[in-house]
């Protein structure tokens, strides 16, 4: 009943086998994600990359309208400051000339 002894080597053998076993269904496993099939294709990764930047530019300006039209309701609220309040009054006026200048010509 003699048993096989495991000698370091055998060990370090199986361990470097079992690490390779599991580096091999990692890597399988990566080049089955959705975005390494994307980055395979250059026209999948083109259209990809447009709707990002549609994405991207749609959301920015979206943003930055909502940004500027509440500092600008915040700062039209500073009518008790002479500055502000005298800078506003003609920026209002200007708005309303342009706009009543655009409703008398249509």
């Amino acid at each position: 009943m003699d048993q096989p002894t495991k000698t370091p080597q055998t060990s370090a053998h199986n361990t470097q086998e079992d690490a390779i076993r599991r580096l091999t269904a990692e890597v399988e496993r990566f080049n089955n994600h959705r975005f390494v099939a994307v980055q395979n294709s250059r026209w999948r990764l083109l259209g990809f990359q447009f709707m990002r930047g549609l994405a991207f530019g749609l959301g920015s300006v979206i943003g930055a309208t909502l940004l500027v039209s509440m500092i600008g309701w915040w700062l039209s609220q500073f009518e008790f400051l002479p500055l502000i309040g005298d800078w506003m009054v003609i920026l209002s006026e200007e708005f309303e000339r342009a706009v009543g200048g655009n409703e008398q010509a249509n």
